[in-house]
């Protein structure tokens, strides 16, 4: 199994203190006489490190926050402004990734001084991994002269801000040379210790796999602006596929998993380490996204959601509101006296806007996003409101989640699931990659299998709606629910395609959902020149406000001149 390794808790711990910048900037330098000499460190001591930092930010975005919540998967509570009304209007600082980008960098020059190619590749695999995350959620950023504040000079202390095209182009070469230090027979090389890979327990051949698998995300990510250099680049890929190899199983998957020690290294927002179990009980279904799943069929819903604790029926048996054997019952006249009315996937915005309180009567109910101007915690008349709290007529995640780790509580990078989307969406494009039908196939079977419900499938490929199509909406909107806890990823498909179509209320910060975040304040003060430039290349839109350029509704790069999302 992929787990943060027992033996390696203390060295991790070593390696965080060593190497970790405790600043704010891009200027900072990593001096710590403390922590192990980072000038003899051995590389190992770095991988786990730069590996479970990078997995831990990934997942806690793509599960519980912000992205979390405008992809629909999930709405909260309490402390919900972000997920629910998608409050993004906050400088956000990149601190977490220019940190591990210092640990990667660093990792990349101990293990060149100590001729371990091995370690080499997984730096720039992660690195790449780290300035792709960057770019998707900031859009110009610190590259080229990023890191390099040792050298002394103006450029490196004070580094400006590469273009997108820059950066997606840089690490698809980056991921071109892993691709190449990580081509050898695993007795090819030197000083591998399976322990502290985390991901793939010191498999180049796995590690390859996820280079080139990352390549063809980035590809795909840069495809409406570039479509030459997409085509070119993933259909180079695919027709090479010894000197290529991507993702051909689930078993490739980019995944790391918890030992659950110490909340430090236990799936987020677990009960076995929180008494109060707050922070599992303000992650609740949303219901755009149960929707889907529900038309759709999708034994994936009660994988990932207990139906709720007490549902509620409608019926002209009781006088008013009442509790019978479990069940809570409302009289049809005492819903219209008091303004209520059954939530309907085609009508609620509508119903909302009206002063209609929302009423959600399925096994699975699911909190609307931006349905209310509350914290979410008195939705569908919750009878014991708190701020955080559980809601006995909403679906909370489903039991597993509580647990501090398990077989299925595994941070994502990429899957093969998201590798087969990509493919059915580069074929649907007309490039020649094989068959859109058969990669939109295997994207589903992929995902049914990560979770363990593979006898459910024929059917469900059979079924109304998940029936092959031909259509891109198809692709993206069963990608989407195959990223279930990779909300980034979804968010970022979102973006540049429009699809999955996402329903909101009125209760929102805008009348849109954002597309990127606010560059963070630390950046602004240290780096103000280069700012003002790289914000000058944003292109505000009718929902920037009074935000100005730097906007969370201001497209990037990667949006400009595409009509999309909006």
């Amino acid at each position: 199994m992929k787990l943060i390794k027992a033996t390696y808790k203390l060295v991790l711990v070593l390696a965080v203190v060593a190497l970790a910048s405790c600043g704010d900037h891009l200027t900072d330098l990593n001096v710590n006489p403390n922590g192990v000499d980072p000038a003899i460190v051995n590389p190992n001591l770095i991988v786990p490190t730069v590996i479970t930092s990078t997995a831990q930010f990934y997942l806690n975005e793509g599960y519980r926050g912000g992205s979390a919540g405008v992809m629909q998967y999930i709405q909260q509570s309490g402390w919900s402004g972000e997920t629910n009304k998608f409050d993004w209007d906050g400088a956000r600082d990149w601190t977490t990734q220019y940190d591990n980008l210092r640990n990667a960098k660093h990792l990349y020059a101990r293990s060149v001084e100590e001729d371990m190619e091995f370690q080499q590749g997984i730096a720039i695999v992660m690195r790449a991994f780290n300035f792709g995350y960057i770019t998707d959620s900031w859009g110009a950023a610190p590259y080229t002269f990023a890191l390099n504040a040792d050298n002394g000079e103006q450029e490196d202390l004070f580094p400006a801000f590469d273009s997108q095209e820059t950066i997606y182009k840089g690490i698809i070469e980056e991921l071109k040379e892993a691709n190449t230090l990580l081509s050898k027979s695993l007795g090819d090389y030197s000083g591998i210790s399976p322990d502290a890979d985390v991901l793939y327990a010191g498999n180049p051949a796995k590690w390859r796999k996820f280079a080139n698998s990352l390549a063809l995300r980035y590809y795909m990510r840069v495809s409406a602006k570039l479509p030459d250099y997409a085509k070119a680049g993933i259909e180079e890929i695919v027709s090479n596929p010894t000197e290529y190899p991507v993702f051909t199983s689930v078993d490739d998957d980019a995944t790391m998993g918890f030992i659950g020690s110490s909340n430090d290294d236990s799936w987020p927002a677990n009960t076995t380490y929180d008494a109060s179990e707050s922070a599992f009980d303000r992650i609740q279904l949303c219901a755009g996204f149960r929707d889907v799943l529900v038309d759709f069929g999708d034994p994936r819903l009660a994988v990932w959601f207990n139906p709720v604790v007490v549902p509620i029926k409608v019926s002209s048996e009781v006088a008013e509101d009442e509790v019978i054997d479990g069940v809570r019952y409302l009289n049809p006249a005492y819903m219209a006296a008091n303004n209520y009315v059954v939530y309907n996937k085609s009508t609620w915005v509508s119903d909302v806007e009206a002063g209609k309180t929302l009423v959600d009567t399925m096994e699975f109910a699911g909190l609307p996003i931006a349905s209310t101007t509350g914290d979410g915690s008195g939705w569908n008349l919750n009878p014991n409101k708190i701020q955080g709290g559980p809601n006995v007529h909403n679906s909370a995640l489903a039991d597993m989640y509580k647990a501090e780790e398990g077989d299925m509580l595994k941070a994502r990078l990429i899957s093969y699931a998201e590798v087969c989307f990509i493919l059915a969406e580069a074929a649907q494009k007309g490039w020649s990659v094989g068959s859109q039908q058969t990669w939109y196939e295997k994207g589903i079977k992929a995902s049914f299998d990560t979770w363990e419900i593979s006898d459910d499938y024929t059917a469900y490929v059979a079924g109304a709606g998940v029936a092959y199509d031909g259509s891109l909406e198809q692709i993206i909107t069963q990608k989407w629910i195959a990223n279930w806890t990779v909300a980034h990823e979804s968010w970022c498909d979102w973006r540049r395609t429009g699809f999955p179509v996402l329903t909101f209320g009125d209760k929102g910060l805008r009348d849109a959902m954002p597309i990127r975040f606010q560059y963070g304040s630390a950046e602004i003060a240290r780096n103000n020149d280069n700012y003002d430039t790289a914000v000058n290349g944003l292109e505000e839109t009718s929902f920037t406000a009074t935000d100005g350029k730097d906007s969370a509704w201001s497209k990037i790069w990667l949006l400009q001149g595409t009509n999309k999302p909006y």
